[in-house]
């Protein structure tokens, strides 16, 4: 009973095994995660469109249930700088300047990112944490980052921009720095110098939050409002009180395939930054279990009004750094938050716009990475233009049709991988082991025998070019081939009746030139797949045997290889 617990709920098991000796370890890294997590709540509620205090709402649930739910240990879930962006991107031109139907809006397709998650958890698609390739999730940052940080430049200057997309921004520039607000600016200059003189004299504080506590107490002390300082105004504090939704049921259609991207870029985001510390601290954690504690996070969230969240990169350091060991450190966070958010909202509302702009433009100059892009360039030209193709669609044809490409780009990666992917001519090294055909000459080719391995499964949209690229291959063979000899291990993984006819095709082919077709692999599989298909197996058609050795040895050139070699399996075989 307790083992299944356990599994529901992954966290509970180091509770319920909790050491006292962590306390102490986890106590102090909670205090650094929510120093941390508040400032940048608000800062992302901001980015989002709505009221500060749900910034701190889309902190306290979800962190407590991933806690919970999640397989890992340092891990912290909250506001995230992309998924914040593609809300804002969705949700800003569907509410037409009505803050309330933006909020409901925001909660709505918050709801609709959990409920992916939990479809994505359901039929275990915790594989889509491969999805997105490094390369394309890289350019896919990068872009999101400039472009927040361009959108932050209007609460730096004290303006606002008129269009949407960042080219036409980047165009009106000159225009808008004419119609800078002095006092904003300042207010921004000051945000930044203290943050660097905080990280100077102390880098283990909590920079950010120190410095929008002086903007905010200088606001307050000098009532800098009365200079036009633009302030986040009235935090409504409080227990967040559910609403539903009050707006046409047919605007939701415009956010079902922006909410599955959501998902998939905020799990695949997730995933990269938990799998990065759980090997760090020397454990494994679960994609699907992962997925279905992110669907419950962002759940929770939209149920006590606030927004999307995902694994938050820049808290689970602190986390980490501070030394924290379990989930408990997620908890004690979001009490502190919980706090504040119902008790201590009041000094909020002094906050400068300008401030918390610098905030955003820090946290998202932390998300850039162009060297690291650059130098793709030169590891792998491919995986560099992956990443520039993306990082180009995000701030050309905007965040939104930027992530449907960069999804889109991870699919085709994909099928390409699959549709064409290596192939290799195998042989045996002097010590009788199969091993690939190379430069190298330490295999050498088998008298009489042809074999062949096709380096992806097999089905209907690949099956062409695999018999295109296995007739290929052995007609620049001698013409004493006798036997092709297929590795059906790496390609034949499930029955597809196309493969199947392919199969019969090629037995005709070679039967016509007086040459046996044989699979070694997964014989119980392939006879019954046969027995589906109607292919005749054996003398009278193909042979099928148990492994690429035995098949060696039915064709008679076990001569060639050792006694031991005989008893090797096909997994043994080198690649």
């Amino acid at each position: 009973m307790l083992s299944r617990l356990y599994n529901f709920m992954p966290g509970l098991q180091t509770l319920f095994n909790y050491q006292r000796q962590w306390l102490a370890d986890d106590m102090r890294a909670a205090l650094s995660v929510a120093a941390v997590a508040l400032p940048v709540a608000i800062a992302y509620a901001q980015l989002t469109g709505v009221n500060a205090a749900v910034g701190l709402y889309s902190c306290i649930l979800p962190m407590m249930l991933y806690a919970l739910f999640g397989t890992s240990k340092q891990l912290i879930i909250g506001p995230d700088a992309a998924t914040c962006a593609v809300i804002a991107a969705v949700v800003t031109p569907l509410a037409a300047g009505d803050s309330f139907k933006h909020w409901q809006l925001v909660i709505t397709m918050t709801a609709m990112t959990g409920i992916w998650c939990f479809i994505a958890s359901r039929f275990k698609l915790g594989v889509l944490a491969d999805f997105l390739s490094k390369p394309i999730l890289m350019g896919l940052l990068n872009g999101v980052a400039i472009t927040i940080i361009v959108s932050q430049f209007s609460k730096v200057f004290g303006f606002t921009f008129d269009e949407r997309y960042l080219l036409e921004r980047l165009g009106g520039v000159p225009t808008y720095l004419s119609q800078t607000h002095i006092p904003t600016l300042l207010m921004a200059l000051l945000t930044l110098s203290a943050y660097f003189a905080f990280k100077r004299i102390k880098p283990s504080w909590p920079a950010s939050m120190l410095a929008i506590t002086l903007a905010a107490t200088l606001v307050w002390l000098f009532n800098l409002e009365q200079f036009e300082i633009k302030t986040i105004g009235v935090v409504t504090g409080g227990l967040p009180i559910f609403n539903p939704p009050m707006f046409d049921i047919g605007v939701i259609r415009e956010l079902v395939v922006p909410a599955l991207n959501l998902a998939i870029v905020s799990f695949v985001s997730m995933m990269l930054t938990a799998r990065s510390f759980a090997a760090k601290n020397g454990y494994d954690i679960n994609p699907d279990k992962e997925f279905r504690a992110l669907g419950i996070a962002n759940l929770a969230s939209a149920l006590s009004q606030g927004f999307a969240v995902s694994g938050a990169d820049s808290r689970t350091a602190v986390n980490d750094n501070a030394g924290g060991k379990t989930q408990l450190v997620s908890i004690i966070a979001a009490v502190i938050i919980a706090i504040i958010a119902l008790f201590l909202t009041a000094p909020l509302e002094y906050i400068p716009s300008a401030a918390l702009g610098i905030v955003l433009i820090i946290a998202s100059i932390h998300l850039i990475d162009l060297k690291a892009l650059w130098q793709l360039k030169f590891k792998d030209k491919q995986a560099f233009y992956l990443a520039l193709t993306t990082l180009f669609a995000v701030l050309f044809i905007g965040v939104i049709p930027g992530i449907t490409l960069a999804v889109l780009l991870g699919l085709f990666q994909f099928i390409r991988s699959v549709m064409r992917p290596s192939d290799t001519i195998l042989g045996i090294d002097a010590k009788g082991v199969v091993r690939s055909l190379d430069e190298t000459d330490k295999a050498k080719a088998i008298q009489g025998v042809f074999i062949y391995r096709f380096n992806s499964p097999l089905t209907y949209f690949n099956v062409g070019y695999f018999k295109r690229r296995l007739l290929e291959q052995y007609a620049r063979q001698k013409d004493d081939i006798e036997c092709v000899i297929i590795d059906a291990v790496p390609c034949f993984t499930h029955l597809d009746l196309s493969v199947m006819s392919m199969l019969a095709d090629l037995d005709v082919i070679f039967k016509k030139r007086h040459i046996r077709l044989e699979l070694a692999g997964r014989k119980r599989q392939l006879l019954a797949w046969f027995k589906t298909a109607g292919i005749t197996s054996g003398k009278e058609g193909i042979y099928v045997h148990s492994d690429l050795y035995i098949a060696l040895q039915k064709n008679s050139v076990s001569q060639h290889i050792t006694e031991a070699a005989l008893f090797k399996s096909p997994n043994q075989s080198s690649a």
